[in-house]
């Protein structure tokens, strides 16, 4: 065994072992319970960062963990890889892509590579591959047979600059994500799935989560929105509006009703577009609405502005002529995009009321106290239902707390045909039309005759031309005779075929799936390879997809068991979501007032007693830089690190021990080059006790016989550190401070004589366990002594260590003891001591007399096992 721990050598050595004898190619075995380890996998940006090192390591300890544990285990890696960036980078460099794309993934597997997980790389995959997107199309042209998936217009966030829809979640401030674009409100053509036909089903399955964190149950639950509430139609007044009609609002509050003062709808309503005409004032602030951002957030902060536009509704219980005004907070996708203003009772109209000078009709007041209700300042009771208001102004409503108002007010709707009760969701249908290049082609032909015909099974995958270089000014396939024009499958005529392509979201929604049998050229998925591996046993990913993404794998997979090709109605049995990677960050100011931001790297810091910055100067030019605090590694901030300079400097093992040992999975890791040298140290005192003991000779592990009392005290020590470990991978996925029982045990086997043969066989015992117990963290380490331990035999072979019972079961026990609630020693009982015995022990202790200084004993406190507090 070498004397030195040098983790390049050894680390390469393990990695190709493992790759020659395959060691973690996984295959369906029934005679072993199974047990299915997935990370988010990435995207092929070019280089990792370490909060993927981060993500993939937690994935991997579980996944080594439960091998150990007997389970016929499947940790699958592939790519994310359609996508927009590719196409922006394409368009810096001149090239395609598909180029940029898959160089990206060939230095990114090399690195996971180097990193030592445990994947099976046979099921790699790429969702920019026919052969993965073949299914999707597939699946696509069912949903679209079945009503699933469908076509209308719809009011879009557009990027002038990236030319394509935005999601919701990629508009920030009002700017497109990327391009930092002013982004518009368009109404284009797009595909839909009909995620809300599934709205009840995602809400209530997510109570069957156990293994899920309550916070991102939460999350979802509040993004599908279940509300109660009441549809209410309010007639047009012909005499203002020209002829007969309805204006349909959706409302929670239809207890309100009373003091609904005005309407307000959305610019791309007809009633707006009627307005509209002959009326410039009225064209310039609805051309201005549908100009901003239909991004929730940007829709709560913004100025709400609105006009007026003469037309009036009738108020279906009143009679009263209400004004319609156009509002740039009303969106047409919400219900038909109309609300009904009640300016006493909602925050919102409230401020729009007293902008615009509109009336206020109060219609709630506080059951007991003083009605101190002023229509020029908003009070958060305004706005309560929690049954401390009763209605007023309300005629034969009148006297009624929320629920009566709520239940009298839609009865006499429902009597007067005019509005019925209704449930309601927050969720919207998932827009997936992207009108960008490098993305799956959506299976569909438009035919002059036929209509919109779907691909027929025969003619799928429709490939994407990979050498294609994007210019930036929208699709190029719309531009591409050669890939749009075919002919329909119907009637044979001339056609063209879609040249919009899918949201990315769509491949990443079912990945997991496919990797059951990724090979599978006459399905989707095999259903046998599926009702095996799935679900996922353990998924992990960043919380930042706590909605999007694991809302659409969850739809998905409830598609897939429609379609009979899964058999379970939830993707993902447990979920962790681990925290992101902090470090410091530094930088100048530039004289425009930008910040030039200052890698940490390039950065001396001077340090205080407690560790706290005092200073902080540029390494080349020694000149103060500004201390910024700790953020997401990121490379806007110049904050990263990067992960192969770390693995070159470090080793593999050092990366993945620091990432577990420095905060629990779920929190924020903060970076620290001390905490990176204290991981490096405690793997080199690792290796050198163990070299020392194989130097020494290796033994049989320690089975029975007589044992000093310090030798009992270790294996006391070991066999509680295998209980607390294989706890805190399994249950509590607590990988910190599974590294530290290790610690200790380490501490007490280096305080503990195991010099003759006992000891040698204890020893034995104690670093062969730590090796096991350590090895789903540092791998490579543990392989490489695994080999000096026990030679001949392999470390991926061994069972986990079992719990010796009989070593937990103490002999004899330690007492601390106090005098008046101080410490002044401690004493050894037998572990069966009653009490007689244990207060004499106390009593006659040297020290414990020295403080009592000859008083007697007012009373003796025992607490079992732990402590006796003499009281003088």
């Amino acid at each position: 065994m070498q004397e030195h721990y040098s983790p390049r050598e050894l680390e390469a050595a393990a990695q190709e072992n493992w790759k020659a004898s395959h060691a973690f190619r996984a295959t369906e075995d029934s005679s072993r319970p199974k047990y299915y380890a997935l990370s988010m996998f990435p995207y092929p940006s070019g280089k990792l960062h370490m909060g993927h090192v981060r993500n993939y390591t937690i994935t991997d300890a579980l996944a080594r963990f439960m091998r150990f544990k007997g389970y016929n285990v499947l940790q699958p890696m592939g790519w994310d890889a359609f996508g927009l960036p590719a196409e922006n980078a394409a368009m810096k460099s001149g090239g395609a892509p598909a180029a940029w794309t898959y160089a990206n993934i060939d230095y990114m597997k090399t690195q996971l590579d180097s990193l030592g997980f445990a994947i099976d790389w046979e099921r790699e995959l790429a969702t920019c591959k026919p052969d993965y997107y073949r299914w999707e199309q597939w699946l696509f042209t069912r949903l679209f047979e079945k009503g699933v998936i469908y076509k209308k217009n719809g009011v879009v966030n557009w990027d002038p600059v990236d030319q394509t829809v935005l999601a919701n979640e990629q508009v920030i401030d009002g700017r497109g994500w990327r391009s930092d674009a002013l982004v518009e409100k368009r109404e284009i053509p797009m595909y839909y799935f009909g995620i809300t036909q599934y709205a009840e089903e995602l809400l209530g399955d997510l109570d069957t989560l156990d293994g899920w964190p309550e916070q991102v149950k939460t999350m979802q639950r509040n993004w599908i929105g279940k509300s109660f509430g009441a549809d209410i139609e309010f007639a047009y007044d012909e005499a203002s509006i020209g002829h007969a009609g309805k204006l349909k609002v959706y409302t929670t509050r239809p207890d309100t009703l009373m003091g609904a003062t005005y309407v307000a709808v959305a610019a791309e309503h007809p009633l707006a577009t009627q307005a509209a005409a002959g009326n410039a004032a009225m064209q310039a602030f609805i051309a201005e609405c549908k100009a901003g951002s239909v991004a929730e957030a940007d829709m709560a902060t913004m100025e709400k502005k609105g006009m007026d536009t003469g037309l009036f509704v009738v108020h279906p219980l009143t009679g009263e002529k209400l004004p319609v005004w156009v509002a740039n907070y009303v969106l047409m996708g919400y219900g038909e995009g109309a609300v009904m203003a009640v300016p006493a009772h909602d925050e919102r109209d409230f401020a729009f009321a007293n902008k615009y000078a509109l009336p206020i009709v109060q219609v709630y007041a506080p059951k007991d106290g003083d009605n101190d209700f002023d229509a020029t300042v908003w009070k958060d009771w305004y706005a309560a239902k929690d049954g401390s208001l009763a209605t007023l102004n309300s005629g034969a409503f009148d006297g009624k707390d929320f629920a009566a108002a709520f239940d009298a007010i839609v009865s006499a709707l429902e009597a007067k045909a005019a509005g019925s009760k209704k449930t309601q969701y927050r969720l919207r249908d998932w827009g997936i039309s992207r009108q960008r290049y490098w993305g799956c082609p959506i299976p569909i032909i438009h035919c002059p005759c036929c209509g919109d015909v779907p691909v027929p099974e025969k003619d799928l995958p429709v490939v994407l031309p990979e050498n294609v270089i994007p210019d930036g000014a929208g699709s190029p396939l719309a531009k591409m005779p050669e890939f749009y024009e075919t002919s329909c499958p119907k009637c044979g005529g001339a056609a063209k075929r879609e040249t919009d392509t899918m949201d990315t979201f769509v491949e990443s929604s079912w990945y997991y799936a496919r990797y059951a049998s990724p090979h599978c050229d006459t399905a989707m998925v095999d259903k046998k390879a599926a009702d095996y591996w799935l679900q996922v046993d353990q998924y992990v990913g960043g919380i930042e997809h706590a909605i999007l993404h694991l809302l659409y794998a969850r739809f998905f997979h409830k598609l897939m068991r429609d379609e009979g090709l899964v058999s379970s109605s939830e993707p993902f049995k447990s979920l962790l979501t681990q925290g992101m990677v902090i470090c410091e960050t530094f930088y100048r100011e530039l004289p425009n007032g930008s910040k030039d931001w200052i890698a940490p790297a390039d950065v001396v810091l001077e340090r205080d007693g407690k560790g706290k910055i005092v200073a902080a100067k540029h390494r080349v030019d020694g000149q103060p830089v500004v201390v910024g605090g700790v953020e997401k590694m990121s490379k806007s901030k110049n904050n990263g690190v990067d992960p192969q300079a770390f693995i070159e400097q470090y080793g593999a093992d050092t990366a993945r021990l620091f990432m577990m040992f420095a905060a629990p999975p779920d929190q924020s890791l903060e970076w620290s080059d001390a905490g990176v040298e204290g991981a490096f140290r405690f793997l080199k005192r690792l290796w050198r006790v163990s070299g020392e003991h194989v130097a020494a000779g290796v033994t049989d592990k320690y089975v029975a016989g007589d044992l000093s009392a310090g030798l009992k005290e270790l294996r006391y020590k070991l066999h509680a550190t295998i209980q607390k470990v294989a706890d805190d991978y399994g249950r509590r996925q607590q990988f910190n401070t599974a590294i530290a029982a290790v610690m200790e045990l380490l501490n007490t086997y280096d305080k503990t004589d195991c010099s003759d043969a006992a000891g040698r066989a204890v020893a034995q015992e104690v670093l062969e366990a730590a090796v096991i117990l350590l090895a789903p963290i540092v791998p490579h380490i543990c392989e490489a002594l695994w080999t000096e331990l026990k030679p001949g035999t392999a470390l991926l072979d061994q069972a986990w260590p079992e719990v010796d019972a009989a070593a937990l079961v103490k002999s004899e026990i330690e007492l601390m003891v106090q005098v008046c609630g101080k410490l002044r020693g401690s004493v050894v009982v037998a572990a069966d001591a009653g009490r007689d015995v244990i207060e004499a022990a106390a009593l006659a202790h040297e020290n414990v007399q020295k403080f009592m200084e000859g008083k007697p004993a007012k009373k003796v406190i025992v607490v079992p096992g732990r402590l006796v507090n003499i009281v003088v």
